[in-house]
């Protein structure tokens, strides 16, 4: 389970959320005059280790890029602390009780990635993730071609045109169960995992997370007709889409039992995104709260146990799913909100089974604004003035409203704005996988010695972790505050601060850009 506080390099998180919203209230703080302050974002890289990732885009675009006072990524080099920063006033944030449409996360729809239709609608209907099997019932013995990765592709870009991104699945049957349709022998499996990897590597941007597939009806891991669900064999053939998967991405089971067998205890604060495969394995229960057992997701005698063993290990990776029956009252509201909270929910089929998506409907804004997360800005520490040079102790408190931290890696940046200036600089350390419960983000920052009089806006992105994404607003992370959110950038306004010579503080002369001091 998530620590209550957790402490990384630069940057203390304590559970964690996000930003946005109007400043609504200002009470002033006295500057720091301390060389250091006792919790900052520290060192002098601006690439995110934790997204492996350099930004793109530009300002007008919503990449916030450039160079200098004209724009770009700003803070290369680590910059020496000065005494005296300028005084900072808290700004609370006025939360919105929108429904917010953020990426990887909601209900998702279903498509064909081999036949795709125009996604363009999607979002405009509140979806930001689709469903995709990639049927391989015809290549069982055979290798898959070229042609089926074009048309794959072709999806793909679809979806990277609409907005949205992939649950992503290959099947060689949809059943029927109990008596399938065959999948393949397993030597073929590994074959066409191999065949696949360029296409997955390819379009790794917009795929927000496989699923295990291959095995059996429904790719679901049950009714093999090759007894690929043995254990040596079950492992094998994960760990094979595993290496063929970037690292970037999970690979979810469909039951909870077969990843406890291969990598036992669930993941901790301690062992999650360390880059194992344990920490990239995740989940999905096709029949939720269909049954007390999920129609077997659960073994009949340890119900509680693996419910248990997943409330904790999937507070580091992703959970979703769909159901397959009604059960009522067990797939109605109440036991719904209560068990995707329990499991860190991020998305679910809104399509089937049909009847208990009704059956949703008394909750369905809940379920609408809960699944996945839901990051609000409670309160920001910003200075109303500051001299060009000068530093100042930024912090922000945050809360999650959401069943579930979002489940990719994404960098941090504090914007700078103003005029002809577009700069911004990573939160080293920030990693919004953590982000479970309510949290603080605290770093200390330098101004750019070139800034002009004026006023400038400070802000966070939250970019999509991939370059190719950077410069689309619809891939970075809303705030669920009023007042805050700019769908041309991307950004979430945090408030202004006039920049004046004889604003209070120290300053230094040779800062070329928005910069993190160094401890």
């Amino acid at each position: 389970m998530p620590v209550s506080a957790q402490r990384l390099p630069g940057l203390v998180v304590f559970g964690a959320w996000v930003l946005g919203g109007c400043g609504s209230h200002q009470t002033s703080s006295p500057a720091t005059t301390g060389g250091t302050p006792a919790a900052g974002v520290g060192g002098s890289e601006t690439t995110p280790a934790s997204a492996g990732q350099t930004p793109g885009g530009n300002a007008s675009s919503g990449g916030a890029n450039g160079g200098g006072a004209n724009g770009g990524e700003a803070g290369a080099a680590a910059v020496p602390a000065v005494n005296d920063d300028a005084p900072t006033h808290t700004i609370s944030f006025a939360p919105s009780d929108g429904i917010i449409l953020n990426p990887e996360r909601g209900f998702y729809a279903t498509t064909n990635l081999v036949d795709v239709q125009d996604l363009s609608g999607l979002r405009g209907s509140g979806v930001t993730l689709v469903h995709s099997y990639v049927r391989l019932d015809d290549y069982r013995t055979a290798d898959i071609p070229s042609s089926l990765l074009t048309q794959a592709t072709a999806g793909f870009a679809q979806a990277r045109h609409a907005g949205v991104k992939v649950i992503l699945r290959f099947a060689y049957n949809f059943g029927p169960y109990p008596d399938s349709e065959p999948d393949a022998p397993k030597a073929w499996v590994i074959k066409h995992i191999g065949e696949l990897q360029p296409l997955i590597a390819a379009n790794a941007d917009v795929i927000a997370v496989v699923q295990a597939g291959f095995i059996g009806a429904w790719g679901e891991w049950h009714t093999s007709t090759n007894d690929l669900t043995a254990p040596d064999t079950r492992q094998e053939i994960l760990e094979t889409l595993l290496d063929a998967v970037p690292a970037s991405r999970s690979v979810q089971l469909r039951y909870p039992a077969y990843k406890r067998a291969i990598y036992g205890e669930p993941l901790t604060a301690a062992t999650a995104f360390d880059g194992s495969r344990a920490a990239r394995v995740g989940h999905h229960n096709d029949c939720f709260v269909s049954s007390d057992t999920g129609v077997g997701t659960y073994p009949d005698d340890q119900i509680d146990f693996y419910r248990d063993y997943l409330a904790t290990d999937t507070a580091f990776v992703p959970m979703g799913g769909e159901t397959c029956a009604v059960d009522a009252p067990r797939s109605e509201c109440q036991s719904t909100l209560a068990e995707m909270t329990k499991l860190h929910f991020s998305y679910i089929n809104r399509e089937f089974q049909a009847d208990v998506v009704a059956s949703w409907q008394p909750c369905m804004d809940q379920l609408q604004k809960r699944l996945g997360y839901r990051l609000l800005l409670k309160t920001a520490e910003l200075p109303e003035r500051a001299r060009p040079g000068g530093s100042f102790t930024f912090a922000a408190q945050l809360e999650n409203q959401g069943f579930a931290a979002p489940f990719n890696a994404r960098p941090v940046y504090l914007v700078l704005r103003g005029g002809s200036v577009s700069q911004h600089v990573l939160l080293t350390g920030a990693d919004p996988r953590r982000w479970l419960r309510d949290g603080t983000l605290q770093a200390r920052v330098r101004l750019p010695s070139s800034l002009s009089p004026g006023t400038y806006t400070l802000g966070l992105w939250l970019p999509d972790a991939a370059e190719s994404l950077q410069g689309r607003a619809e891939y970075a992370l809303q705030l669920a505050n009023t007042g805050v959110w700019s769908d041309t950038s991307g950004e979430n306004a945090l408030g202004s601060i006039e920049v004046s010579e004889d604003a209070p503080g120290s300053a230094v002369a040779d800062a070329a850009g928005l910069a993190l001091l160094a401890e």
